[in-house]
């Protein structure tokens, strides 16, 4: 079943200001430590900086009563994960604009809109009332054994790319960021699979059981139910990774998602092509798989990645959410 579609654009008269504006703004964020608040505090803006997730839900619950007509998100991709997760309880179906301030370590959500990596308020509220906006549905995690809040993100991975996702953090600290921390991660997680022992960890991969959507749609015949050891996997809706990674082949809207079997067959010489976004049949028959479905149902032993946070493992629904209106330049 396709998800409900997103509401029209809001518009504004022309010199006009967008209505009310709530402002998240997290004061850990890379470009916002040790920073003085640049924000110029205006009537129309209320601004927020929330320490814990129940101030995070507060602060939103208020936004959604005073009928806001723009959220502001200024951090990285953990802090848009944070507040879109936590934003569902209070907005539910009826979502203001969003734009995104992009200060975070990783901005891949940035990325994908091509927002400047400087963007400002002032612009990004001029570009709100000029309408502009792009539609991206987030990711829905849900667990399926246990009540928990549903989770909303733009890029889930289990297997390697939880170890791989650990590496990116120590390259944080080392001062690599955005783009260059996913490669730096991507080929440490290579390295380690190519040069380690052949029975070490990454080879072997984890237990991921997958069960897709009747509207699945796999490249080149891909087996889309199996129980199975698997080295990595990745899902998100995002059209444009950073570096010009393409993982999931070309450029398209939708939930995608890609499944390496364990151990990678070929991965020295199948790795560039995947990443560059190859769609031949051999990368298939080396057991890279490629598979597009509004929804699928997975099963963990090892837990999995959501924008950079761990969670346990067990047994999900993952899906596409509702399109959200994104304001871009």
């Amino acid at each position: 079943m396709a998800p409900p579609r997103a509401e029209p654009a809001r518009t504004y008269r022309r010199g006009a200001t967008p209505g009310l504006v709530g402002l998240i703004r997290n004061p850990r964020s890379r470009r916002n430590i040790g920073a003085a608040n640049a924000l110029v505090y205006r009537h129309n803006v209320i601004v927020e900086a929330p320490e814990t997730r129940e101030a995070l839900r507060d602060a939103l619950e208020v936004f959604a009563a005073r009928g806001i007509d723009l959220l502001v998100i200024d951090g990285g991709d953990g802090t848009i994960r944070d507040v879109l997760t936590c934003a569902g309880d209070s907005f539910r179906d009826q979502w203001p604009d969003i734009a995104i301030l992009p200060t975070g370590k990783t901005n891949a959500l940035a990325i994908d809109l091509d927002l400047p990596a400087d963007w400002t308020l002032d612009e990004a509220m001029e570009a709100a009332v000029r309408g502009r906006t792009i539609a991206r549905s987030p990711v829905e995690i849900v667990d399926r054994a246990v009540a928990r809040p549903r989770v909303r993100g733009f890029l889930f991975g289990a297997g390697g790319f939880v170890d791989a996702t650990q590496l990116a953090q120590h390259t944080h600290k080392a001062g690599a960021f955005n783009g260059l921390a996913v490669g730096l991660a991507l080929a440490g997680a290579i390295g380690s699979t190519l040069f380690g022992r052949a029975d070490n960890r990454w080879r072997r991969g984890s237990r991921i059981a997958l069960r897709y959507s009747a509207d699945a749609r796999p490249m080149h015949g891909a087996q889309t139910t199996s129980d199975m050891a698997r080295y990595m996997m990745l899902a998100s809706t995002l059209e444009r990774l950073p570096v010009g990674l393409k993982p999931f082949g070309r450029m398209r809207p939708g939930l995608k998602s890609l499944v390496v079997d364990a151990p990678p067959r070929g991965l020295a010489s199948s790795v560039p092509f995947l990443l560059a976004g190859h769609e031949g049949a051999w990368l298939e028959a080396r057991g890279y798989h490629r598979i597009d479905a509004s929804a699928f149902d997975v099963d963990l032993d090892a837990g999995f990645i959501l924008d950079g946070e761990i969670f346990p493992g067990g047994q999900y629904r993952v899906s596409q959410g509702l399109p959200l209106r994104f304001v871009v330049p």
